[in-house]
């Protein structure tokens, strides 16, 4: 199995302003990763060499910002590294840069008269290790030296450092070849060490690193990196190859047993980089494996590996958790269980879903599942109503793959079982089941939650419509449990409840007059009537409320109204409140967040209820994946995070991808939709589970 490239030449690269916006990211499966530019300048603070999840998958720092290069010719330094600072680029060392490919490991190749520099990038699976992997040919009989800078600044990752404000020390000493940075007053440990060559300690600071992406977001901008020393290697004849290794502990004993783990000679460190891309290679290998007859292509390979990197282990229980994007998001329940059946359930990880469930599970508080788990303090935070319901719906899906009933009767049942009771009696929130049997929350508990100065921009509250919908499918899968299990009160509990939900939810949302179901009802407003994209999930889910015609006029509306290459519009373009760029300070980007902006993750239920309504004939597939997902797999993967789909684009053409360059559920639900509804490849237990599954002979 090849593995899919991404070469940039450079011609290419000459464009500065273009090959700036084009990042890179590789992650280890803890949720740390190693993230640049392909001009190798760092724009963000997110950005780093080693970004090491201390505690899996939290408490993610900013361990090593780069390794600086400077190759020595003839007695002439030519740095081949650059940073920004506020009044300039210095040094330019991308001058020198002759490529960039990411296939799939990023590699940079420079090139210095006659001298050819290559540096390939890669983290091992599951250890908070990064390695630079260096090639020096093309010399004639001169000698050449490479000195290598590792540049350290050990700091939670959405802050920076300003030394100016306090004294903040380093403390390194040599052990066995190998450095030990630590940070006074913090157990945590970096160590350092080349196959080859010497250590000279040489300590500076480089003062006020300018980071351009967060200066535009209106974030902290400004950083302080440390620069302990250098690694000096002597190529004679200009040519030779060696490896800097840097990883992370969080105390001295975790990182020497790390290094101990780890290879000292070249020859082993070039053996780990080969099982690192075996493990890529293995992971297409399971995927079509698992899908017979699926043809492969450049993009599905992008998106497969691209999917492996959000499922990421947990360091105190063994379990998993999803992050919901890269760089800045945690483990948010909402995303993660939207995420699950696109990132775990179509490639056959259904060990790691389980994980998933188990771990969430142990958040679960007043039968809530959190909104999300912060990174720094592992805090749950439970603002969220429809995070449990995702939660449900994904034991469906589960369900759907793999018929392991006995996993959920087990393990997760009388949960959510709890869940219900709870939100009958009320919970956190206000979240409650109201006389009309729909479930009533307050503000800023849906997907759409941005604020304002602590006012929410899309507030949402009363009931909102994908809640209801999600609701009615929340119950009608207890339903299923329950019929399985052979708790026959239970079978009758669900479905009455689900069948006054279905009532009250066709008398209150269905807009005749327009065709089109309204987005929120009994909040006191009218932001009910703005078309907005949340109604296509109430088409899209296994047990939906609606009849074919409605449906129908659900799906064409939001095709109408809503739908662009890359995604869907969270507001139609003619509404007042409509913000068509995604840009400027936190308090501007957020007014446009759910007010226009394109979001890739909602293609996915679009192309479910598109197919649902319009039969899934082979013609009609063809067509789906014509004009709904090969614009963004023909040109997504060669934009923003190459190899991977963004978390959302403007809302304007020519929609410049923006926010995170890595998202999950944009993965998760392009690539669920493309196997399971564009190539109709049905989850194997769907007719026993459901009763039903979908014809492609319609």
């Amino acid at each position: 199995m090849s593995l899919p490239t991404i070469s940039l030449k450079k011609e290419s690269l000459a464009n500065f302003e273009e090959s700036i916006e084009k990042e890179w990211i590789i992650t280890n499966g803890l949720g740390g990763y190693a993230s640049s530019t392909v001009l190798g300048l760092n724009t963000r603070k997110y950005h780093g060499m080693l970004v090491a999840a201390i505690n899996p998958p939290r408490d993610r720092r900013l361990c090593v910002a780069k390794f600086d290069e400077e190759l020595i010719l003839d007695g002439n330094a030519y740095p081949l590294f650059s940073n920004e600072f506020k009044d300039g680029i210095r040094p330019k060392g991308y001058i020198f840069l002759e490529g960039f490919s990411l296939s799939p490991l990023p590699r940079y190749i420079y090139t210095v008269g006659n001298v050819r520099v290559q540096k390939t990038i890669f983290m091992p699976h599951g250890k908070n290790v990064v390695v630079a992997l260096y090639r020096v040919s093309g010399g004639d009989s001169s000698d050449a030296v490479m000195r290598v800078y590792p540049t350290i600044s050990f700091r939670h990752f959405h802050s920076v450092i300003d030394r100016r404000l306090g004294a903040l020390g380093f403390v390194q000493k040599t052990l066995d070849g190998r450095v030990f940075v630590n940070v006074e007053g913090s157990p945590s440990t970096i160590v350092l060490w080349s196959t080859n060559g010497a250590y000279v300690s040489s300590e500076k600071w480089v003062e006020r690193v300018y980071f351009r992406e967060e200066f535009s977001r209106g974030e902290s901008h400004l950083d302080d990196w440390f620069v302990p020393g250098f690694f000096e290697l002597h190529l004679p004849g200009g040519c030779g190859k060696f490896a800097v290794v840097a990883l992370a502990g969080r105390n001295i004993d975790e990182a020497i047993k790390i290094a101990g783990d780890m290879p000292s000679s070249l020859d082993d460190v070039e053996r780990l980089y080969r099982s690192v891309l075996d493990r890529r290679k293995r992971l297409l290998e399971e995927f079509y494996a698992e899908h017979g007859g699926i043809c492969a292509e450049e993009w599905l390979n992008w998106l497969v590996m691209s999917a492996d990197m959000f499922v990421v282990e947990t360091s105190s229980d063994g379990l998993r958790s999803i992050v919901s994007g890269y760089h800045w998001f945690e483990d948010w329940g909402r995303d993660a269980f939207v995420s699950l059946p696109g990132l775990t359930l179509v490639s056959g990880r259904f060990e790691d879903a389980r994980k998933v469930f188990l771990a969430f599970k142990k958040y679960s508080l007043n039968g809530l599942i959190p909104n999300f788990v912060s990174d720094q303090f592992a805090k749950p935070l439970y603002n969220s109503v429809d995070a449990t319901l995702w939660y449900i719906n994904a034991i469906l899906q589960y369900l759907k793959y793999t018929g392991d009933f006995e996993f959920v009767r087990r393990f997760l049942w009388e949960d959510l079982k709890d869940s219900v009771e709870f939100f009958k009696a009320g919970t956190a929130f206000g979240i409650r089941v109201d006389d009309d049997g729909l479930l009533a929350h307050g503000p800023q508990l849906t997907w759409m939650d941005a604020t304002v100065h602590g006012q929410p921009v899309t507030p949402r509250a009363g009931k909102a419509v994908e809640v209801e919908a999600l609701w009615f499918n929340a119950l009608r899968t207890l339903e299923v449990l329950a019929q399985h299990f052979n708790e026959q009160a239970e079978v009758e509990r669900f479905r009455g409840m689900a069948e006054k939900v279905m009532k009250s939810f066709l008398r209150k949302f269905w807009n005749p007059e327009e065709g089109y179901l309204l987005d929120v009802v009994d909040g006191g407003g009218l932001e009910g009537y703005s078309i907005r994209p949340n109604q296509i999930i109430a088409v899209s889910l296994d047990f939906t409320m609606l009849d074919r015609e409605r449906s129908a006029k659900v799906v064409n509306l939001v095709r109408d109204r809503l739908l662009t290459p890359y995604g869907l519009r969270s507001l139609a373009r003619d509404d007042p409140s409509y913000v068509g760029t995604y840009s400027g300070d936190r308090q501007t980007r957020d007014r446009a967040y759910h007010n226009g902006t394109v979001w890739p993750w909602l293609l996915g239920p679009f192309i479910t209820a598109f197919l649902k309504v319009y039969g899934y004939s082979e013609a009609m597939r063809r067509y789906a994946f014509e004009n709904f997902l090969l614009p963004i797999f023909r040109d997504q993967f060669y934009r923003a995070g190459l190899g991977s789909i963004s978390e959302i684009f403007d809302g304007d053409p020519p929609h410049k991808p923006r926010g995170c360059i890595a998202q999950a559920w944009s993965v998760a639900e392009l690539l669920r939709a493309y196997v399971e509804d564009i190539l109709f490849i049905r989850p194997k237990h769907e007719m026993d589970v459901m009763g039903f599954k979908p014809q492609s002979c319609c």
